[in-house]
């Protein structure tokens, strides 16, 4: 079914057999999938996507200042209604699209580490860094917080806490060896490799549900068929692969 919709737009889009150049704006945690969706798509159609990745609430802001978007991929809802609330999004076209999980990761030979109620992070952490994305501003750095308050342990390893602008970033320092610990999504672990351990899961009611909406940027004059891929099988098989679960029906 989803592939039959990515078909029916390849037909019903005027201009579509015509190069384009499609510039899609999407959370720094999406890079590694959506690099490899973009290849294919660009390889199969002839046209050019432009992918600029960073902290959700910078490109957010990036497009209600003006910036030239067709496809925004946001890592919360609360930025995309931001977006929205400008009158920037092309409404109907708004998607769940992807859903993650939230994880500690550490260097890659790390003891595993029961994520619960109270669980002794800071005995952990010892006089070491724990890395992740701003925490009062960034959603990946926000979930995390949330969890850790959740659980009782943010007043404990606050001190210790080194902010990165997204979540990748904080992931880097924790491959480089700058964070002895990152809280990171899933996905992050998954792109990272060997290069990190996943020491724990943080539970799912421990912070709000992480979900991806995706929507076509109002008045957009291209991207319609690279929106219909990002919702197909071939791009759900992608995303799985990479960590994420996949929202649309």
């Amino acid at each position: 079914m989803r592939q039959l919709l990515l078909t029916a737009t390849l037909i019903a889009v005027p201009g579509l057999a015509s190069a384009e150049t499609v510039t899609v704006f999407a959370a720094a945690s999406l890079k590694t999938a959506l690099d490899q969706i973009a290849d294919d798509f660009q390889a199969t159609t002839g046209d050019t996507v432009v992918l600029s990745y960073g902290g959700t609430p910078q490109l957010a802001k990036q497009i209600i200042e003006g910036a030239p978007a067709d496809i925004f991929i946001s890592a919360s809802p609360k930025w995309m209604d931001e977006v929205a609330n400008a009158g920037l999004v092309d409404g109907p076209t708004r998607v769940d699209l992807l859903g993650n999980t939230l994880v500690l990761v550490g260097q890659k030979d790390a003891d595993p580490l029961k994520v619960t109620q109270g669980f002794d992070l800071a005995g952990r952490l010892v006089d070491g860094k724990l890395a992740m994305a701003l925490v009062d501003a960034v959603p990946a750095g926000q979930y995390g917080k949330q969890a850790l308050e959740s659980l009782g342990v943010w007043a404990s390893v606050e001190a210790q806490v080194v902010q990165s602008e997204n979540v990748r970033a904080a992931l880097a320092l924790v491959t480089t060896g700058e964070a002895d610990f990152g809280v990171v999504y899933g996905s992050d672990a998954v792109a990272a490799g060997d290069a990190v351990a996943v020491v724990g899961q943080f539970p799912a009611d421990s912070h709000d549900a992480i979900i991806y909406p995706t929507a076509r940027i109002a008045n957009a004059s291209a991207g319609a068929a690279f929106f219909a891929t990002l919702q197909a099988d071939a791009a759900d098989a992608v995303f799985a692969a990479n960590g994420f679960s996949v929202l649309t029906p």
